[in-house]
């Protein structure tokens, strides 16, 4: 690892002026390799559900700055690993899935790649590999025999996906503890049948990459490489991808690019430069640019960023389609778009409403509208913000947190309530459940 390394691969060149960097095992050996031919590399992502969501968005965008630099990116889907699951940043276990969720859940993300990607047969196209290939094929006393004495309980206790559950008092299978053992199988397969040296990932999976490579050199002797991206928060803390609500899917079926574009439109100021090197490929000069812009110019920079992003995952049409309605909310208010609306979240169970003297399902307050809108990330923000003035609420003005609504006072034109911060804010609708 290095802080500042002098690279000369088109490959991390790229990748260290758009902020995808954090950590590296070997630099000057992957470097040479870059410059000097093709570099195949991969990321592996688990089908747990239907659809990834943005927070998997900077690993997919390394495998499309992978192939832009002449490399070739192999998409490694977890139909094994999927069986046993990633212990990484859980409390818990993950539920197991039927072996037809999981091939049905990696059939519809592949959709989302091949918006990415291009996938063929030639030297740089991209590939989607199952590791359920592989990994159900050991017998159970063959990959111990094979594999085991590569791996010390000491060192796997000191990696964070085990030491930090551990120090939760949380439970950890064994089922769990083998899942780095597995992701290191798959970089010595793939090395070994698609002469793939390059493993990439997240911060999180360093202790597993890093074991990935160590396998390779010390099993085959062969060059291996680790590459891992910051973790990736927003400008107010949170985790990348999670608003009032919830994930923010890739596929349409689970999220709509109008819904998609407006997550964009509305990321904090602090972060448009950011995610625009990240999540586009806007020259880095334009970038430059558009992050400098203040006041009503920033709001351009992040349509600009939801244009782009939104045009890259759902095409030009739905990109244009989402802005104009969007535009047309704000400007008009007299689109009727009764599909588009986010649902409301209401916070507690139905009888922990009731019991506090509400309706679950006919009424809800001014503070918990503004929440779900996704504008502010929590009710006592809310709260504070409508307290300061400059919420409005189906275009009036809202002053006191607790003030109720009735699902009968929905704005009729869009069969949901429109909120917005200030008079010329980006207007969000909210539909009840």
């Amino acid at each position: 690892m290095t802080d500042a390394p002098a690279f000369q691969s088109d490959f991390l060149k790229t990748l260290q002026a758009r902020g995808y960097i954090h950590q590296i095992t070997h630099p000057a050996e992957l470097d040479a390799a870059a410059a000097a031919g093709v570099v195949t590399g991969y990321i592996g992502f688990d089908a747990t559900a239907p659809s990834l969501h943005v927070g998997s968005l900077i690993q997919i965008m390394m495998l499309r700055r992978l192939q832009q630099a002449g490399g070739k990116p192999i998409v490694l889907m977890g139909g094994g690993t999927t069986k046993v699951g990633d212990p990484t940043g859980k409390d818990a276990s993950r539920p197991q899935l039927t072996d037809e969720t999981i091939q049905a859940n990696i059939a519809s993300i592949r959709t989302v790649f091949e918006k990415f990607l291009t996938f063929g047969d030639g030297p740089t196209d991209a590939v989607m590999l199952d590791n359920d290939q592989w990994l159900s094929g050991y017998g159970y006393i063959q990959f111990l025999r094979d594999f085991g004495t590569h791996f010390t309980v000491n060192r796997m206790l000191a990696f964070d996906s085990v030491k930090l559950r551990l120090e939760r008092e949380q439970p950890m299978t064994f089922l769990e503890f083998n899942y780095m053992l597995m992701q290191s199988v798959d970089f010595l397969e793939l090395n070994r049948a698609q002469d793939c040296t390059l493993q990439m990932g997240g911060s999180d999976q360093w202790g597993n990459i890093v074991s990935g490579v160590d396998l390779v050199r010390r099993v085959d002797q062969k060059a291996a490489f680790g590459l891992t991206t910051p973790l990736l928060t927003t400008a107010s803390g949170g985790k990348m991808g999670k608003t009032a609500q919830g994930a923010v899917w890739l596929n349409a079926e689970q999220l709509s690019p109008y819904d998609y574009w407006q997550f964009w439109r509305n990321v904090d100021d602090a972060d448009v430069g950011k995610f625009l090197r990240l999540f586009t490929d806007l020259p880095l000069d334009e970038v430059a640019r558009l992050e400098t812009l203040e006041g009503a110019g920033i709001n351009d920079a992040k349509k600009t960023l939801a244009d782009a992003a939104t045009t890259m995952l759902h095409g030009a049409d739905a990109a244009a389609d989402a802005r104009q309605k969007a535009e047309e909310v704000r400007e008009q208010g007299a689109l009727n778009i009764a599909d588009e609306p986010k649902s409301l979240l209401w916070e507690g169970t139905p009888d922990e409403i009731v019991r506090n003297g509400g309706d679950p399902f006919t009424r809800r307050t001014a503070e918990a509208l503004l929440k779900a809108s996704g504008l502010v990330p929590s009710l006592k923000q809310a709260a504070l913000k409508i307290k300061g003035g400059g919420v409005r609420i189906n275009g009036t003005p809202i002053s006191d947190p607790e003030l109720t609504f009735d699902q009968s006072e929905v704005d009729p034109a869009f069969g949901a309530f429109r909120v917005q911060i200030g008079k010329n804010g980006e207007v969000v609708l909210v539909k009840p459940l």
